[in-house]
């Protein structure tokens, strides 16, 4: 440890090959991700050699390198975390935004989207979505209860808010949203 703190790279190196297969596999474990986890081992052993100055020597170094492996678990997932809820805000916010009419170019994606729901739902949500048709009207031209047509409604704009999310094509959808908010004032 005292060689350590004084910058032996040789001490690290002998730290490093002790600790680093037991701190990838935890890592590993708990993310389920090889990529990740060995990103997340290097980054502790970079915060070590960061903080090999400060570390007590009197203290277990195992225990430092877990508690260190620990917290950078517990960052990603809080990353993660706040980065889903933003997603699903801009998801959100999108879909209150969103003129499928805008362009041609979102018409398209907007069909795409739509040509993944099962018939009848894809069928609703044209109609109510693209035609601007009334809940009473679809209801009465297919033969169902207007509750019928909001649960497909409802179905519906959740599946293509997941599609979007899932093909990553929610940033396309966000930037032609803001361009055409920032071209109408």
């Amino acid at each position: 440890m005292k060689n350590l703190q004084s910058g032996d790279e040789i001490a690290f190196e002998k730290l490093y090959r002790h600790y680093v297969d037991p701190i990838f596999r935890k890592i590993q474990y708990l993310t389920k991700s090889a990529e990740i986890a060995e990103e997340l081992t290097q980054d502790v052993f970079l915060k070590i050699w960061e903080r090999r100055a400060s570390i007590d020597h009197h203290k277990s170094f195992g225990a430092f390198v877990h508690r260190i492996a620990q917290n950078l678990i517990t960052d990603l997932y809080r990353r993660l975390a706040h980065d889903r809820a933003f997603r699903e805000e801009l998801i959100n916010s999108v879909a209150e935004l969103y003129d499928p009419a805008a362009s041609e170019t979102d018409r398209q994606l907007v069909y795409h989207a739509l040509n993944t729901l099962p018939a009848q739902r894809k069928k609703v949500m044209s109609m109510v979505k693209i035609e601007g048709m009334s809940y009473e009207e679809v209801s009465n031209l297919l033969g169902v209860s207007t509750s019928t047509i909001r649960d497909h409604v409802v179905k519906g704009t959740k599946s293509l808010k997941a599609y979007f999310a899932e093909n990553e094509l929610i940033l396309v959808v966000v930037t032609a949203s803001l361009i055409a908010m920032s071209t109408k004032t």
